[in-house]
């Protein structure tokens, strides 16, 4: 255990070491050990103003927004603020053509018209802990790495099941750090009735759409509004019309000062995941094979949702979410890749690596690189097959249908719901163009020796992946809702043997005894390798401050409000305007026809300098989608919904010129909140400092 208590110094202590103000994404447990230096960069507040399990600090005032986004509190009655894509899937399940609420807008005016949201949590962090000796309690060098990991989750489970306590809501699970060099216990309340309050017309919440996804200048007021219910006693419950608002143990102050370049800023949210630490043979795979084959296969997709959505206002509806699911990662992989190749990351983990290599001789972190290039050289020719393969099958949706049926039948639950849900969103012609150009793409880019035996017969059989397309919808009975739906549990052998599960399961079935061992086995060789790299690397560079990957656990990241040069002769100052959403309207363009009321607004006169988005120099992530924004003082000034598309990269590598996080300014939710929505009720709960 020496080992592992000299570990966890050499963690605690790389906190301590100088760092940029702007990359980072600290732990807030251990926020004292930074604060000095938020201080001398302007924060005003103290360590345990911003975490604290003693009193109500910041931290009770974010929130983990369902599974994968963050949200803040911002009234003492529960009203909660997050990105519009955030809560676009609510707003897409209320919406319908009668009642379009994700063209309209919504805007309750009461509590009574708030829209509850089967399936929607909010998650508080009541605290986090360190607990790497519990978990690694009776870890001898001697056990393999099997019996450590079974170690490590008989432990943990044992951890988790002392604080959990699922009436009340209290959710807890424990995380590995640093490469499983530390571990740290999450304790969650979580809440189950959220309901919607308002959301802006698409127009405003998406404008720009994928046209300006990951771009600056940005003028997309990416908000909706939300409320938390609890039971009488403020604790969680599921939607029950006797629920009352939540009242929480902090909330954050809006501020109507605004920003201006050099000002303080401080995010505090859930990033999902970064790679900082990884070898150069990681990189290589993700800037020069994964991200340009998933981009090229994406606008396929793309090309095909978009001439469909374009001809039929219901067909935009139905796919409108989908739409934007598979664009922002699609866009975000253009930037990263980009990003990799100016910086030159490859080569320069190259060369850290040879300086790493120098320094580890004679020592126990000799080699250490060199093994990550075989096992890397290895896995990656796999893994270009499970990503291939998850890429084209697995986005046809008639085939994830038939799947989704046959578990449910499986665990002997009934269907019509589900298969009412698939139906409300799925066009049918929009399936059969995606189903040829994807096992076509399959077809054409994976060596036979990649290719499930199944699939290659079949197309033989048929001699042409359109041939094929055709009679799978003809005989599928999936194509069908009301036998779908009359499907029982004794009806598992036609499910079985219908060729669209066929398919599905085919390939399934491949990954599973083909791709997922390999890469199962293979992965298992890398983290342990990363372990001892990771310590390695916290030995070589004795005066570096090294932050945990993130993980979608709270974190905080400052910085400063700043602009950024992209290019030569070329300079983004930080602040975007309601003039620039004027100079880019256009009723013409979907992405930029805003809504007459906006250009009425506009065309009184006064509000030409209304702020709209601006740019910060903090580090953040997916997951930090609706992350509250906050000045020197503690107070709301923004939203975060955005990178910039130049700094996509930062997932892997930060550059302090160009990784740059892109904010709505509170003031123009409130702007729209007002002369768009009229809701200037949900104003009398909040509090402001001007």
């Amino acid at each position: 255990m020496k080992k592992y208590f000299i570990l966890t110094a050499l963690c605690l202590a790389a906190v301590f070491q100088p760092s940029r103000a702007d990359e980072g994404m600290w732990l807030p447990v251990l926020i004292s050990q930074r604060i000095e230096d938020m201080q001398a960069h302007g924060f005003r507040l103290t360590a345990e103003d911003v975490y604290s399990v003693n009193q109500a600090s910041l931290k009770d005032a974010v929130v983990l927004f369902g599974s994968g986004c963050t949200g803040e509190i911002v009234s003492n009655n529960g009203l909660l603020f997050t990105n519009h894509h955030c809560g676009y899937s609510q707003i897409q399940q209320h919406s319908s053509v009668e009642h379009d609420y994700l063209r309209d807008g919504f805007w309750a005016m009461s509590r009574r018209e708030e829209l509850p949201n089967p399936g929607l949590t909010v998650s508080f962090l009541e605290r986090m802990d360190e607990v790497t000796d519990q978990v690694l309690k009776g870890y001898v060098p001697s056990m393999s790495e099997a019996q450590r990991d079974s170690l490590v989750k008989v432990n943990g489970d044992a951890i988790v099941r002392q604080v959990a306590n699922p009436d009340k809501g209290i959710r807890a699970r424990v995380e590995a750090l640093y490469y499983a060099n530390q571990y740290f216990l999450f304790v969650y309340k979580v809440y189950r009735d959220v309901r919607l309050v308002g959301a802006p017309p698409s127009s405003i919440g998406k404008f720009g759409g994928d046209t300006d996804n990951w771009m600056w200048p940005r003028h997309t007021g990416d908000f909706s509004v939300f409320r938390i219910y609890a039971d009488k006693n403020n604790e969680p419950a599921d939607y029950s019309e006797d629920n009352i608002p939540y009242t929480p143990k902090r909330f954050f102050t809006v501020s109507r000062a605004g920003v201006k370049e050099g000002d303080f800023t401080f995010v505090y949210g859930c990033p999902g995941s970064t790679q900082e630490y990884v070898a150069s043979d990681a990189v290589r795979y993700v800037g020069e094979v994964s991200d340009p084959e998933k981009i090229a296969l994406r606008t396929l997709r793309l090309d095909i949702l978009r001439k469909y959505m374009e001809q039929d206002q219901a067909v935009r509806i139905q796919y409108s979410s989908k739409y934007a699911n598979i664009s922002n990662a699609w866009k975000k992989w253009q930037g990263e890749a980009k990003g990799i190749a100016r910086l030159k990351t490859v080569a320069a983990k190259d060369d850290y690596e040879r300086r790493f290599s120098a320094w580890a001789a004679g020592t126990a972190y000799e080699g250490l690189p060199e093994r990550l290039h075989g096992l890397y050289a290895q896995r990656n020719p796999v893994y270009r097959a499970y990503e291939y393969y998850t890429e084209t099958v697995r986005t046809v949706e008639l085939l994830q249908f038939a799947n989704q049926v046959k578990t449910a039948l499986d665990a002997g639950r009934p269907v019509g719901e589900l298969a009412e849900s698939f139906f409300k969103d799925y066009y049918q012609p929009i399936d059969k163009e995606i189903f040829v150009a994807m096992l076509e793409a399959f077809d054409r880019k994976m060596a036979p020796g990649y290719k499930p035996a199944f699939f290659t017969e079949q197309l033989a059989s048929y001699g042409s992946v359109a041939a094929w397309r055709d009679a799978l919808f003809s005989r599928s009975l999936f194509t069908d809702q009301k036998r779908v739906s009359a499907l029982t549990k004794e009806d598992l052998a036609a499910v079985t043997a219908d060729p669209a599960f066929a398919l599905y399961d085919a390939f399934y079935q491949w990954y599973r005894s083909e791709l997922q061992p390999v890469i199962t086995d293979l992965d298992r060789e890398i983290r342990l390798a990363y372990r001892d790299y990771m310590r390695g690397q916290m030995a070589f560079e004795t005066d570096k401050a090294f932050y945990p990957d993130a993980n979608l656990t709270l974190r905080v990241a400052y910085g400063h409000v700043a602009g950024y040069s992209p290019s030569d002769a070329v300079y983004y100052s930080p602040v975007s305007t309601l003039t620039g959403i004027m100079e880019k309207d256009n009723p013409e363009i979907f992405d930029y026809d805003i809504p007459q009321v906006l250009r009425d607004i506009y065309a009184q006169g006064g509000h030409e300098a209304q702020p709209v988005c601006f740019l910060a120099t903090n580090h953040t992530s997916g997951g930090n989608s609706g992350s509250p924004v906050i000045n020197a003082d503690g107070q709301l000034i923004g939203i975060n919904f955005d990178r910039v598309w130049e700094g996509t990269m930062s997932d892997i590598v930060f550059d302090p010129d160009y990784c740059r996080n892109i904010s709505l300014d509170i003031r123009y939710l409130l702007f729209v909140m007002r002369e768009i929505g009229h809701a200037d009720w949900l104003f009398d709960e909040m509090v402001f400092a001007d």
